[in-house]
């Protein structure tokens, strides 16, 4: 998995590309922890995302969490239907603010 990242604005946005799963999760949290040591406000672009394991969801929820107890916001955009269909069946969909 690749993890770009840029700053819009004061917010700081973390596009992720390829598959996120057990061999790489501790990658993004490490992206998320860096990131939140200078912002309240993070999106997360999941445009070319591929693929998501329960270690993927895990650090959506630990990223959510974080984002909460700073009361800043957390953004995750660009879902495509498969990503999606995932957040659905786990309930993600209801925790994360989804765009």
């Amino acid at each position: 998995m690749d993890i770009k990242k840029e700053t819009i604005n004061g917010k700081t946005v973390l596009y992720l590309e390829g598959r996120l799963d057990t061999s790489n999760s501790s990658e993004l949290e490490n992206a998320v922890n860096e990131a939140l040591e200078t912002t309240d406000d993070l999106e997360l672009d999941l445009s070319k995302l591929e693929y998501t394991s329960s270690s993927g969801l895990r650090v959506f929820l630990l990223t959510q969490k974080k984002v909460s107890e700073k009361n800043g916001s957390l953004v995750v955009s660009n879902v495509n239907e498969y990503i999606m269909e995932i957040f659905d069946i786990t309930g993600f969909s209801t925790i994360l603010n989804i765009q």
